[in-house]
């Protein structure tokens, strides 16, 4: 493990990629080529931390980007020194986020969100919303149109949310708030917005970046 700075109550997670050609966005080679795909992993990145550099100028939360791919030397040369990098480590993305959360409750975080850099539509306000409501509710989550989720956060580590999920599928939304249900978990949702995973998607993030 990296050694990591102090984390605040309010702690958000960042699940990133290096981008490296050929290894990121791979279901957009086909259209954008392996340059392009990695690129558009790195400005998706880059406008992600934007709008959370937006958030920390509103409340006192801190921000750790957990990623694979590359190593900390090109993440920092990368994205700057004055955030937090873990790596995602191995396992399924249940298992690392898993990691992730028992790390950052460990360190003494009391509200942990965690979110990729896939959904273009996440801002500041967003955010703020999914922390405002985990002061009354269990779970935040954010469904994605897909199925997903593109955001989830929580108060404890109920760590049961991210066994047993069909990861990548259009089931991983009602398959986590039937389990919510199950451990009786009061659950606040947030706006349903899209992720930017296959080449159909492509026109959403034009639309964000372009105009």
């Amino acid at each position: 493990m990296l050694k990591s700075p102090k984390i605040a109550k309010q702690h958000l997670i960042i699940f990133t990629r290096y981008p490296e050609p050929g290894l990121t966005k791979t279901r957009l080679i086909p259209v954008l080529g392996a340059g392009g795909a990695a690129n558009l992993q790195r400005q998706m990145t880059e406008y992600t931390l934007s709008k959370v550099q937006k958030l920390q100028k509103a409340i006192a939360i801190s921000v750790e980007l957990r990623f694979s791919g590359g190593d900390l030397e090109l993440m920092q040369n990368w994205l700057g020194t004055d955030l937090i990098y873990q790596y995602q480590g191995e396992g399924d993305l249940g298992q690392r986020m898993t990691r992730s959360l028992l790390d950052a409750f460990d360190a003494g975080a009391r509200q942990v969100v965690i979110i990729g850099t896939d959904c273009p539509g996440v801002d500041a306000q967003i955010l703020a919303q999914a922390f405002t409501k985990l002061q009354q509710w269990d779970i935040a989550l954010g469904p994605a149109i897909d199925g997903g989720y593109y955001l989830i956060g929580l108060q404890r580590p109920f760590l049961e949310l991210f066994v047993d999920i069909d990861w990548g599928t259009s089931q991983v939304l009602q398959q986590t708030v039937a389990i919510c249900h199950q451990l009786n978990l009061s659950v606040a949702y947030l706006p349903s917005l899209a992720d930017v995973d296959r080449p159909e998607d492509l026109s959403i993030w034009e639309q964000i970046f372009v105009g």
